[in-house]
């Protein structure tokens, strides 16, 4: 059975994937953390939807989960023919004084995982001719942000390793997107425990967010910036020195993250 693997599916980006391609006659297999609402979620995209719906719940920062998930799917004889990589967190704040272990975990996260995930269901998308692949990044992934270096780093990896391995596969007919978008409204911020930095205006929904990334599809594009503001953000970071742009972020967010001595 052809389906469609989508990972932080409990909500925000993830759940409105769902829900949009359920409604469009794809059969689900839904990765998150959090049992109840996946439970939930896939009854009623099934009962909505007259399609199947699958549930894993799995912790990707977990180093075996990639691999469980991947034999959960050949368990099944689930064939995955779209992967979607949403799963992700963030953190803010001066990096020296930041957790350690959650910085690492969310590389496990944001790369590892996302590698790992990418790199199993990649090589029977090559035997077979065909799929799609969508890697989550973000609008953060263009340029370094001070108070945010971490998460920045995770996701200019993913953009990175998504725009080469998109071109490495497309003469064996598989699709791979990189989806930016910027701030948009989810539980981000909380799940990742950040308080905003700033005042953010004109953020998203999950829904505005898939419609960018099935349109980009549609145009056979390999990177999707999802928002106007976003993509003259995208714009500007690749274009402005980072020297600039790091010093005014630093400037504009210094004051509520470091302490500096008078």
């Amino acid at each position: 059975m052809k389906v469609t693997l989508i990972t932080g599916a409990s909500s925000g980006i993830g759940e409105a994937f769902a829900r949009q391609l359920a409604s469009d006659g794809h059969d689900l297999v839904l990765v998150a953390r959090r049992q109840k609402l996946l439970h939930e979620l896939c009854d009623e995209l099934m009962l909505k939807h007259k399609i199947m719906a699958h549930y894993i719940v799995a912790d990707l920062t977990q180093g075996r989960a990639a691999d469980d998930i991947f034999l959960e799917t050949q368990r099944h004889d689930f064939e995955v023919d779209w992967l979607i990589n949403n799963a992700g967190f963030g953190s803010a704040g001066d990096f020296a004084t930041l957790d350690e272990q959650r910085e690492l975990s969310m590389i496990d996260l944001n790369i590892r995982a996302l590698v790992a995930l990418t790199h199993k269901y990649l090589g029977p998308m090559r035997e077979r001719k065909h799929g799609t692949i969508i890697n989550v990044s973000s609008a953060a992934a263009f340029q370094p942000i001070p108070f945010m270096a971490t998460y920045a780093a995770t996701k200019a990896f993913v953009s990175s390793f998504s725009e080469s391995i998109a071109e490495e596969n497309r003469s064996f007919g598989i699709r791979v997107l990189t989806l930016c978008p910027g701030s948009t409204e989810t539980n981000f911020f909380a799940a990742s425990e950040i308080d905003r930095p700033v005042k953010l205006k004109g953020q998203q929904r999950s829904e505005q967010v898939v419609e960018t990334a099935l349109k980009a599809l549609q145009s056979r594009k390999t990177v999707a910036v999802s928002g106007f503001t976003n993509l003259v953000g995208a714009l500007l970071g690749r274009h402005v020195p980072h020297m600039i742009s790091t010093r005014a972020v630093a400037k504009a967010l210094r004051a509520r993250y470091q302490k500096t001595e008078e």
